[in-house]
């Protein structure tokens, strides 16, 4: 199956964005974004389509439902072989080759003493952890990447050979995995010290 490149871009953590997006679009990537990433490559000259453009479906639910899409999971999940192609064109989905996610400052967040569990519970990512886990699931064909520090050596390795080596997007798997094998331990370490009737922490009355 001939398609342009796919990159779907979606950080809390915006550090070396546009030098990215420049990147992936020099080397004839198409790129998707949501929300706040979408208007900081917007901003910055960088041409970018909504995901919402691209599935057909609006972001709701205050921005909970983003990317839960079979046009993106589909793009994301599917393998290069002809039954899973044929179900892309089915939904009318494209091949997602790149995620780029990083997760809602949860801990980062909790942090303060003062925050409320209300506005801790909508720091907890839903969709994120999905995109990384599906790209990581599928690192045969797909490159995940979690760290903006990792940016800099994809952008080498596509540059140089047209894709990232399968050695170096296993290794980037695993450290998605860990990524979010963290993330729900700290929530879960977290969640215990607040009182769900008062909305504050234990410690805190």
């Amino acid at each position: 199956m001939n398609h342009r490149k796919l990159a779907l871009i979606s950080v809390s953590d915006k550090r070396g964005i546009e030098s990215l997006g420049r990147g992936l679009v020099d080397l004839g990537f198409d790129l998707l974004s949501t929300g706040g990433t979408e208007r900081a490559l917007s901003r910055a000259g960088v041409p970018v389509t909504m995901v919402s453009a691209h599935t057909g479906a609006p972001e709701v639910m205050d921005g909970r439902v983003k990317t839960l899409h079979p046009v993106i999971h589909g793009g994301i999940l599917a393998r290069n072989t002809e039954a899973h192609l044929a179900d892309l064109e089915r939904i009318g989905a494209s091949l997602i080759d790149l995620v780029v996610v990083n997760l809602y400052p949860f801990e980062q967040t909790a942090a303060n003493p003062a925050t409320p569990l209300g506005e801790l519970v909508e720091q907890i990512d839903i969709g994120g952890p999905c995109l990384l886990r599906a790209a990581a699931k599928t690192f045969e064909r797909v490159c995940v990447v979690c760290d903006p520090a990792d940016y800099e050596n994809v952008l080498w390795h596509l540059a140089e050979s047209g894709e990232v080596p399968v050695e170096v997007r296993f290794d980037l798997a695993i450290k998605a995995f860990r990524h979010t094998a963290a993330y729900d331990l700290s929530i879960g370490g977290i969640l215990p010290g607040f009182d769900v009737d008062t909305g504050v922490r234990r410690n805190a009355r």
